[in-house]
């Protein structure tokens, strides 16, 4: 194996251990040393690519916004209208199944660090503000008629309420149900009225 291929493989396996430390230890337990055993290496090899705490987290973020922005691209094109697209894509950033309540706990152990560290919180605004274009830019679709306000508000509304309940469902999947879940957010939608609209 090539030295850049070892690299790449090792980095694949320090991402892992990163996300796995977050999702499954929480905030307060993500450490270089957790994700050295985790990835079964050397603090040392951890500390190379991730020098310090906010390095980690950094990296967790910046993994799941690629994640799920490949994600909802994917679930984007292969709609078949936009009323389709936007709850395809509301629908992925639920906590419907073990990857999405993973990605929630991340989420939420992420904006815990980040609401007192500048560099942190600037990571998670650009982030959160690419998010809500997307979602405008489908609600306008959906429904071309509707004024940029609205179409902000109703936007913003659904991110809120999905958001929302993939917070609750990370922490106590057993009272959230994916199939409750996904009747709320048809309800949202339903009450904008961007459900069924072509």
């Amino acid at each position: 194996m090539s030295r850049s291929a070892d690299r790449s493989a090792q980095g694949e396996a320090l991402s892992r251990a990163v996300w796995s430390v977050l999702a499954e230890q929480g905030l307060e337990r993500l450490t270089v040393r957790a994700v050295a055993a985790a990835a079964g290496c050397t603090t040392g090899l951890v500390m190379h690519r991730f020098p310090n705490r906010q390095a980690l987290l950094l990296h967790a973020r910046r993994l799941l916004h690629e994640t799920t922005r490949a994600r909802v691209e994917s679930l984007e094109s292969s709609a078949a209208d936009p009323c389709a697209a936007l709850r395809a894509i509301l629908r992925q950033g639920m906590a419907l199944d073990e990857q999405t309540r993973q990605e929630a706990i991340v989420w939420m152990g992420f904006l815990a660090a980040a609401v007192t560290d500048t560099e942190l919180i600037e990571e998670h605004r650009r982030n959160n503000r690419a998010w809500r274009a997307r979602v405008e830019r489908l609600v306008s679709a959906a429904a071309p008629e509707w004024t940029p306000q609205r179409v902000a508000t109703a936007a913003l509304a659904l991110i809120a309420m999905t958001e929302g309940v993939a917070a609750y469902a990370a922490a106590d999947p057993a009272a959230f149900p994916a199939a409750e879940q996904e009747a709320m957010l048809d309800a949202a939608l339903a009450a904008h009225g961007l459900a069924g609209r072509s």
